[in-house]
């Protein structure tokens, strides 16, 4: 059986390379090309690269016995080819896995192109069928599925679509930051102090956010009905629910004490490394949806960006994401039919690690069925198993995509939670479990199969 990939973004490749490396043939199917010297893309790329980062170019937290830390882990052992691209091309981040951007996709496409068992077809799928016996497909479209494939996964699924809307950071010219006003630090010294923290004093701060609530938003376009996706919020949003929401999220200061002064600033925003270059910066957690002369305005009263070069202002693009409680078996299976997969954002799930995750998984799973076996999900212990188990088991009436968290993995009996009080010890017994569950399934699904039919 041959397995039919849709979408290039991260966990299309993820699944596409992994099954090829358990010895299926893939065709990978990506709507973004050069057609007659032209780029096509969505609204909200800027390449045709596979993996291409759109917001953030952060993997999320390297601290140990952390919920992503965690993810990541369990998808090393089983040897995610993105992710290790990933830590192939980072760049320094203090505790967290940032990658340069550019070469992370370049890297990407490198691996495709070496891979003889998958073939790259770079159009547009419109049309699935969902009976056709000799062919599994894993679609992995995103959150810019387009409207044609948007309204073929309405018809099979029965169900109508949900979307969320989520927004794209700033980025600046390295050279154009002022740095004789701001400082390299990570939040409580962890990692190293790879950040660039633009220290504000309560006047500069108050300046800032009258200025923020007074800018004008961009224009919406005709399908958007703003329904953002809670964990990230443009900043505007935020700003909008009181004066000191702000200061107890992206611009937190708690951490990140001054080593000019000693002090600790009133609010403080954060510039993160974009490539191993460090010749531009994104604003961290600094999502908008401003007209661009508004955020040059807003912005360069953050101090050190006064006489800043934005490289990309902050933009709004839509996610879409299926009903999966309602859709979805816990191999990522539609169950009205089988042969079809989800995986990444389009499934339910929220963040890049989470999207190659399920990617990864979907690559696992149909390997199997290609070889005529019944996938075994990931257990419900290990953190892929619980991402998995929260987006096909939550309550379709307020099902919102979810990033992995300890919220998601099975809690500790109350018995040993009464024993151990420390939050910290907490989480490293549910790691130590969890990696524990990870490896005995792993080990059991990496036993040699059955050839491939013929």
């Amino acid at each position: 059986m041959k397995i039919r990939v849709i979408g290039g973004g991260l966990a299309g490749p993820e699944a596409a390379l992994t099954a090829a490396r358990l010895g299926c043939s893939v065709d990978l199917y990506e709507m973004r090309a050069i057609i007659d010297g032209k780029p096509r893309l969505t609204p909200a790329h800027q390449t045709t690269e596979f993996g291409e980062l759109v917001c953030s170019n952060s993997l999320k937290s390297e601290s140990p016995n952390t919920a992503p830390w965690l993810l990541k882990q369990e998808m090393r052992r089983a040897g995610s080819d993105l992710l290790r691209i990933a830590d192939e091309t980072a760049v320094p981040a203090g505790h967290a896995l940032a990658v340069d951007r550019v070469e992370f996709s370049r890297r990407i496409a490198e691996a495709i192109a070496a891979e003889p068992l998958i073939r790259v077809i770079r159009e547009e799928v419109t049309q699935l069928n969902e009976t056709e016996p000799d062919t599994i497909t894993i679609l992995a479209t995103g959150p810019l599925t387009s409207d044609a494939l948007s309204r073929e996964i309405e018809r099979i699924t029965g169900s109508g679509h949900l979307a969320f809307y989520d927004s794209i950071s700033p980025i600046v010219d390295a050279e154009t930051i002022d740095m004789n006003r701001v400082y390299m630090a990570a939040r409580w010294d962890k990692g190293t102090a790879d950040y660039i923290n633009c220290p504000m004093d309560r006047e500069e701060f108050d300046r800032f956010l009258d200025a923020l609530l007074a800018a004008e938003a961009a224009e919406s376009k005709e399908w958007e009905k703003l329904d953002y996706f809670e964990g990230c919020l443009p900043i505007e949003v935020l700003a909008r629910r009181g004066r000191d929401t702000l200061r107890f999220g992206p611009m937190k200061p708690v951490g990140l004490r001054d080593p000019r002064t000693g002090r600790t600033p009133w609010a403080v925003v954060q510039l993160r490394k974009e490539n191993l270059r460090a010749d531009s910066y994104n604003l961290v957690g600094f999502q908008n949806h401003l007209k661009f002369g508004e955020q040059a305005k807003v912005l360069r009263l953050i101090p050190g960006l006064e006489n800043a070069r934005f490289l990309r202002y902050g933009q709004i693009h839509r996610n879409t994401y299926i009903q999966a409680p309602l859709l979805l078996d816990e191999t990522l299976r539609l169950k009205a039919a089988n042969t079809i997969l989800f995986a990444g954002q389009l499934s339910g799930v929220e963040g890049y690690t989470e999207s190659i995750a399920t990617g990864l998984l979907a690559g696992i799973y149909a390997s199997a069925i290609a070889r005529g076996q019944q996938p075994i999900p990931a257990p419900r212990a290990s953190a892929l198993g619980s991402l998995v188990h929260y987006i096909t088991h939550a309550d379709p009436k307020d099902f919102q995509p979810a990033n992995i968290t300890f919220d998601l993995l099975e809690t500790l009996e109350e018995e040993l939670r009464k024993k151990v009080r420390d939050k910290k010890e907490r989480h490293r017994i549910v790691c130590e479990r969890s990696l524990a569950a990870f490896d005995d399934w792993w080990n059991a699904i990496s036993h040699p199969v059955a050839e491939l039919p013929q």
